[in-house]
């Protein structure tokens, strides 16, 4: 398995989607009861749900965790990787 460009592995975690555990954080965009953006090094995830709180917030490692009822995840690549994805469903 190779790693990411920037250096650090991304993975995610979601617990009875109550609690949920991410690595390879690179920035947290803005987050409030609703809505959490964060930058990994796979892309940008969108966590939405209510009740959302970060209780672990460590950029230096890379690790988030927010507690909540998360109800969606979503990532938003680049432009380079969504043009990949395009190709492939032509």
């Amino acid at each position: 398995m190779s790693e990411t460009p920037m250096g650090k592995n991304h993975t995610l975690m979601l617990d009875n989607r109550r609690k949920l555990v991410l690595t390879g954080a690179v920035e947290v965009n803005g987050f409030n009861e609703e809505t959490v953006s964060v930058k990994t090094t796979a892309g940008t995830l969108i966590v939405k749900g209510s009740g959302l709180h970060v209780d672990k917030l460590n950029l230096e490692t890379g690790d988030v965790t927010v507690s909540g009822t998360v109800n969606s995840l979503q990532y938003i690549g680049t432009d380079n990787s969504r043009s990949r994805l395009s190709k492939l469903f032509r």
